[in-house]
């Protein structure tokens, strides 16, 4: 599906930045986040910085009759951030708030378990880390829905630049999460609405799981350096992207050495 401009669910809208590339899928998806009936809307992840597309959000939401009232990032990468503070000169200067402070604007950050209140609709704040250590989760319990961020894509799998082990924490994390919780959707940060949330996640896990156990077997083999192991285990994968296959494979290795330290 390559356009999704207007996917979402009851509370969420999915405006579609014009980014698209084998990292970002069909591009950036800017989500407006809003009650029935509210004034107020809140935007997760601005998107780039592309003008046409931040004035685009602004006037969507301001078709709806409403005002943007905060601005959330699930991770600071630049295709989800980097035209936020603009954005928010744009939209009335509304807070910027996101885990890593660097990309605040606004003294207020994000921390796991905080429920965000605005105009009726409610969010709740999940850290998972993993494919950044700043990534963020966000809750829509009206909805049943989970925006995942580059944490889960809409299609594919997504690249792990922090902790693997933190990575796989997060979705086991999100898998409990979303079956206790009697998740509906995931709401990813590129690709299409997930109607089967735990179906996704239990794909997530078990593709990480069988991705460790072929690098373990490179590694065995004799591949020493991430680009080795990546000729050997993603020989499959258009060599465009074997340079973003190298930040898993480094984050893969150390955690098999991080493994092997601990006796595991």
């Amino acid at each position: 599906m390559s356009d999704i401009d207007g996917m979402g669910t009851v509370r969420a809208r999915c405006v579609l930045a014009p980014n698209p590339s084998p990292m970002t899928l069909d591009g950036t998806n800017t989500w407006i986040l809003a009650e029935p009936g509210s004034e107020q809307a809140i935007i997760v992840d601005p998107g780039p910085e592309d003008g046409a597309h931040l004035r685009r959000v602004v006037d969507t939401v301001a078709g709806q009759g409403r005002r943007v009232g905060l601005v959330l990032l699930t991770h600071g990468h630049p295709d989800h951030a980097a035209g936020a503070k603009t954005f928010a000169r744009l939209a009335g200067d509304p807070a910027v708030r996101a885990l890593d402070p660097r990309h605040r604007l606004g003294d207020e950050g994000l921390v796991e378990g905080e429920v965000i209140g605005l105009g009726g609709l409610e969010l709740h704040v999940l850290e998972t880390p993993g494919h950044s250590d700043d990534s963020l989760s966000f809750w829509i319990p009206a909805d049943s829905a989970i925006l995942t961020g580059d944490t889960v894509l809409g299609y594919g799998t997504t690249i792990v630049e922090g902790r693997l082990g933190d990575y796989l924490d997060s979705l086991d994390r999100l898998r409990e999460f979303a079956a206790e919780a009697g998740a509906e959707a995931i709401l990813p940060g590129h690709g299409p609405k997930l109607d089967d949330p735990i179906g996704a996640l239990d794909y997530y896990l078990g593709h990480r799981r069988e991705r460790l156990a072929q690098v373990e077997a490179a590694v065995a083999a004799g591949a020493r350096t991430p680009r080795e192991v990546v000729e050997r285990v993603y020989a499959d994968v258009d060599t465009s992207l074997w340079p973003a296959a190298e930040w898993s494979v480094k984050a893969q290795l150390e955690y098999l050495r991080e493994r092997d330290a601990a006796g595991g």
